[in-house]
C-alpha cells in the first residue's frame, strides 16, 4: 500500500530556507515521477515542482530559481529545498506520485507539512 509521509515544514522568516522531505513506501519508487504540491488557505492545490524517474526537474514559475527538487532512489525519498522564502509561499505542502510528468498523481493526499513564512 502506497504511503507518503511529508516532513520538514515550520515557521521561517522571509528570506529564510527550509528543506522538506517526503518518504514513500509501497511502490517501486525509482520508476515514478514525484511531485510537490501546495495549498494555501482559500486557494486550490497547485503543483510546485516535479522530478521524473530519470531525475529531470520542473518548476512552477513562482518558485523557479528559489526551490530545488531532488530525489534519493535508495531512500525512496523526494526533497524540496526552499530558499529565499516569501510570505506567499505559506501553504501546506504535499508530495505525490505519478506515472509521468503531466499525468494526474495517483497517491492519496496525506496530511502534508505546514510552511509558514512570516516575520
Amino acid at each position: 500500500q502506497l504511503q507518503l509521509v511529508e516532513s520538514g515544514g515550520g515557521l521561517v522568516q522571509p528570506g529564510g530556507s527550509l528543506r522538506l522531505s517526503c518518504a514513500a513506501s509501497g511502490i517501486i519508487f525509482n520508476i515514478y515521477t514525484m511531485a510537490w504540491y501546495r495549498q494555501a488557505p482559500g486557494k486550490q492545490r497547485e503543483l510546485v515542482a516535479d522530478i521524473t524517474s530519470s531525475g529531470s526537474p520542473d518548476y512552477a514559475d513562482s518558485v523557479k530559481g528559489r526551490f530545488t527538487i531532488s530525489r534519493d532512489n535508495v531512500m525512496s525519498t523526494v526533497y524540496l529545498q526552499m530558499n529565499t522564502l516569501k510570505p506567499e509561499d505559506t501553504a501546506v505542502y504535499y508530495c505525490n506520485v505519478a506515472a509521468g510528468r503531466g499525468i494526474m498523481p495517483f497517491g492519496s493526499w496525506g496530511q502534508g507539512t505546514q510552511v509558514t513564512v512570516s516575520s
